[in-house]
């Protein structure tokens, strides 16, 4: 069958599982003939449907999510290996590097960054892409995701520029830094979550406690150190804790400022000492 009507049929059926049925279904249907998505919607009319489509949309309407399948997602500038043992990369978390961008905009940039919670590397490696000059530490106390980051870095070509090692926050890290990011868990240990992200998702990397501050709590007592001067921190919060996040660090004697998503909702945590 031509692929697009295959494609119309799947996006139809995916409607029921997910928000974004129609680009699911191109994301899946380039992978499965091995062109990106932009040489596919170029072609749809003329090629027939790639054999393997059909299994993957299954996989998808059994709430698998696409970067599982594909095995990667695209994130600020970059296109980065995804599995199981790291969060997938969201365009939410592109809030923190904007936040950035406007802090050093029009002077120099930052020449070191930290990303705590580092996962598969996304906000580390983005802020190398932004600051070729700069160097990176990224911290997870995940060993598999810290394998995910490494490999990330070496297919972005900045193996040299970032470096991944295990590790609690910033326990024992005594380097200030001129950048600091991290988008730790914040979700409350008893909230409900999609099939697609409770069932696939590490549960390390998104739930911090009762309500949800638990992470904020250890970052917040050593932040302020960690901060050389004139550097700052962006730190990814929950919609509904702008005031409770934004209260530990000021206890912390950090001046906030709080950054919103495309969304309109309040997302990052802008820290400066």
């Amino acid at each position: 069958m031509r692929a697009f009507d295959v494609l119309r049929d799947a996006a139809a059926r995916l409607a029921d599982v997910s928000d974004t049925a129609r680009l699911d279904a191109e994301l899946l249907m380039a992978h499965a003939a091995g062109i990106t998505r932009g040489e596919l919607l170029l072609k749809l009319r003329d090629i027939e449907a790639p054999a393997d489509f059909a299994a993957l949309a299954e996989r998808r309407l059994a709430h698998e999510p696409v970067s599982h399948i594909i095995g990667t997602r695209d994130f600020w500038t970059l296109t980065l290996r995804v599995t199981r043992d790291v969060l997938t990369p969201r365009p939410d978390s592109e809030t923190l590097i904007e936040a950035a961008v406007e802090h050093f905009k029009g002077g120099v940039g930052p020449r070191r960054i930290l990303d705590l919670g580092t996962g598969s590397g996304a906000l580390l490696l983005a802020a190398l892409d932004e600051w070729r000059d700069a160097s990176g530490l990224g911290i997870d106390c995940s060993e598999a995701a810290l394998a995910v980051a490494q490999e990330n870095a070496k297919n972005c070509n900045m193996a040299e520029r970032a470096c991944f090692r295990p590790g609690n926050w910033t326990e024992g890290i005594e380097e200030c830094f001129d950048l600091i990011l991290a988008n730790p868990p914040y979700i409350k240990t008893s909230a409900q979550l999609p099939r697609d992200v409770a069932g696939y998702e590490p549960h390390l990397a998104l739930f911090a406690g009762e309500d949800g501050l638990n992470a904020y709590r250890i970052i917040s007592k050593e932040l302020g150190e960690r901060l050389a001067p004139g550097g700052v921190a962006a730190i990814e919060i929950g919609y509904d804790q702008e005031k409770s996040a934004a209260q530990l660090f000021s206890d912390h004697g950090l001046k906030v400022t709080v950054k919103h998503d495309l969304a309109g909702l309040p997302r990052c945590l802008i820290l400066a000492r």
